[in-house]
């Protein structure tokens, strides 16, 4: 491994458990397989191994991450290690009480959720009635002092509403918004065709967000993340695999990204058994992907190969079958013809109602 390679973000994955059930869900299509949690006590160690690793970036996530009832306990030791801390939720379930707590013990950031931009539509997608607690929530960080990130998940249904998303971002005063075109894996990809906009839809999209940007520089940071799917080359899937993210799972596996354990035939270690800097430098998970040596043509040869590093690992597997392909969304891929077809697909269902398949839910809003 390169010595050059270093971490800069952990990704603390808490629980797979979430009251929502929101159809474009990162979590795995088994989740319910893995329940077994790890403790608050490896939660620590790991913060700290994080450290010495030279992390200084920490995003507590899930899952709905406000399920962990020792989240105070992880928030005070990641604000001792001088961590960022970033807290990226749907907000449910929270009290006032509780985010005040999270402030005093050190959190620095809150990342909440939206859906859409009315009641009805945002509780379609997330599968619960939450709307109006989301707002509140944001209003709770704010009025705390909270730099505050508003995340929508854009897809057919919303993407014509970017505009009302951003007023409604405005309105709350948020920081920072974050348009993230749905990306197809997991959940995602199970809903694929009621969710993937058109082209047209797309570029109207990104105008409206391009001049809303101008509009608020030094306001409001505004991002909008294109979907792999209208991309001529596909994004290096975090920063390329094994090189700036790490991620721990529930329940413990050490991974170059949230769903890096879905593909067959790759060995994770888990920090349970062994010390997060050993698994970085030589996991055999890690090390499968990282840099150029195992790349196949037309990446091998290609001058962009250091920039996306071959796309998605994760796409690739779960569109052609295998993972170590030329991610289909770049246009280069001789897979190519899979993305060309969602995108004929998308364009033949353009404004008909499509089923949306949920994930079950794991907890209740009393757990």
């Amino acid at each position: 491994m390169s010595s050059e390679v270093r971490p800069y973000t952990l990704v603390a994955e808490l629980t797979y458990k979430c009251p929502l059930r929101c159809v474009y869900c990162s979590n795995p299509l088994d989740y319910g397989r893995h329940a077994d949690e790890v403790d608050t006590g490896t939660w620590l160690r790991v913060f700290q191994e994080a450290e010495d690793l030279g992390v200084v970036q920490l995003n507590l996530t899930g899952g709905e991450p406000l399920i962990r009832h020792d989240l105070e306990a992880l928030i005070e030791e990641a604000h001792r290690l001088d961590l960022y801390t970033n807290l990226i939720t749907g907000g449910i379930p929270l009290t006032v009480e509780r985010l005040t707590r999270f402030r005093a013990l050190g959190l620095d950031n809150v990342q909440l959720s939206i859906q859409d931009v009315r009641a009805g539509a945002s509780d379609r997608i997330a599968g619960l009635r939450s709307f109006d607690r989301k707002l509140e929530v944001a209003r709770w960080a704010k009025n705390l002092g909270f730099p505050l990130t508003i995340n929508v998940v854009l897809h057919r249904d919303n993407l014509d509403r970017v505009a009302d998303v951003i007023a409604l971002a405005e309105d709350l005063s948020a920081d920072r918004l974050e348009l993230a075109n749905a990306q197809y894996v997991g959940w995602a990809l199970q809903n694929r065709a009621a969710l993937l906009p058109t082209r047209e839809q797309l570029e109207r999209a990104r105008a409206i967000a391009a001049a809303a940007r101008a509009r608020l520089r030094g306001t409001m940071e505004i991002l909008f993340v294109t979907p792999d799917y209208y991309s001529e080359f596909p994004k290096a899937c975090m920063d390329g695999w094994g090189r700036r993210f790490v991620v721990v799972s529930p329940d413990g596996l050490v991974l170059p990204c949230h769903a890096a354990h879905t593909l067959p035939g790759l060995e994770f270690e888990s920090v349970r058994q062994r010390a997060l800097g050993d698994i970085w430098r030589d996991s055999p998970g890690f090390n499968a992907f990282r840099g150029e040596a195992w790349m196949p043509e037309p990446c091998r040869s290609c001058d962009r190969r250091a920039i996306d590093f071959g796309g998605c690992r994760c796409q690739a597997f779960h569109l052609t079958g295998k993972a170590a392909v030329t991610d289909p969304a770049c246009r280069l891929s001789p897979d190519h013809g899979l993305i060309e077809a969602a995108r004929a697909q998308a364009l033949e269902a353009a404004g008909r109602a499509m089923p949306l398949e949920y994930r079950a839910r794991t907890v209740s809003l009393r757990g």
